[in-house]
């Protein structure tokens, strides 16, 4: 990526939306770059329903855009009798060589072939830059419509105290009854609160019953791959997991010591200012 090749001193990458859930491919990618998170920041998102100029709704036949942005419009969009068409897979990259990312390619692509019949899901910024037209603006079905977006670096953020603080990590445990509780203790002893666990294999649920001294926002879980050729083992799994603490903080230092004693693997993804905003 551009970060890695020293094209650009930062990134941004969304990694939850509050009706969409967790972004699972987005998060492998942390796993598998070796970049470091060194800020959130949560944006509520305002989809518009944009065109060629000219064109009214009545006009349009189909709507492009992201799969998600059209998931988190499908009632509005529903009701404008239009079908919905997801452009960020291999076949809608293919219709026009000039594709950059999945996010620009709806807008572009509506833009540049000057469609009659067809608009975007974007944003206002998005028609300006691409001179459309704006037909309906905030169409999302839930205004409570927010994106947390991670900002990631080359180098770590040095940890501080005096802001606060959240930390990300990455780890495995080898399977067994309790596994998953004896992990999680190690923040539970020292009254460090969990902002997120992501995903859990389906054999360690039972660990679930023994958690309610935890405050959990969502357990999931991503399959750990193996070797070069990203075959996986089954059942196998990397634990993605944001707590309230900086490591600056020697009670953060000391779960994380703790951990490792029976982690198979544990890597630090980042300590950063937490967005605190609601």
């Amino acid at each position: 990526m551009a970060l890695e090749r020293w094209l650009v001193d930062r990134a941004v990458l969304p990694i939850e939306n509050s009706l969409g859930g967790s972004i699972h491919r987005n998060y492998d990618l942390l796993m598998w770059h070796r970049l470091h998170i060194v800020g959130e920041v949560k944006l509520p998102i305002r989809h518009c329903l944009l065109a060629n100029p000219g064109v009214q709704i009545g006009d349009l036949k189909r709507v492009l855009s992201h799969p998600q942005a059209l998931a988190q419009c499908e009632h509005t969009l529903a009701k404008f009798g239009v079908t919905r068409e997801a452009v960020d897979d291999t076949a809608g990259a293919a219709k026009v060589k000039f594709f950059h990312s999945a996010d620009r390619s709806q807008q572009s692509f509506v833009a540049f072939n000057n469609f009659k019949e067809a608009g975007a899901v974007a944003s206002a910024a998005a028609a300006r830059i691409y001179g459309l037209d704006i037909l309906a603006e905030d169409i999302q079905d839930d205004s409570d419509n927010v994106t947390r977006f991670l900002m990631l670096a080359r180098e770590p953020r040095i940890p501080g105290s005096d802001r606060p603080f959240k930390t990300s990590i990455v780890f495995s445990l080898v399977e067994g009854p309790g596994a998953l509780f004896k992990a999680l203790a190690v923040f539970a002893l020292r009254q460090i609160n969990l902002a997120k666990v992501l995903e859990i294999d389906v054999r360690l649920l039972a660990d679930i019953i023994y958690l309610s001294v935890f405050f959990l926002y969502q357990i999931e879980s991503r399959p750990l791959r193996n070797g070069n050729n990203g075959s996986s083992k089954c059942f196998d799994y990397l634990f993605y997991l944001d707590f309230e603490a900086s490591m600056a903080d020697p009670n953060a230092q000391n779960a994380l010591r703790h951990l490792e004693e029976f982690a198979t693997l544990l890597r630090v993804l980042g300590s950063y200012p937490a967005d605190t905003r609601k």
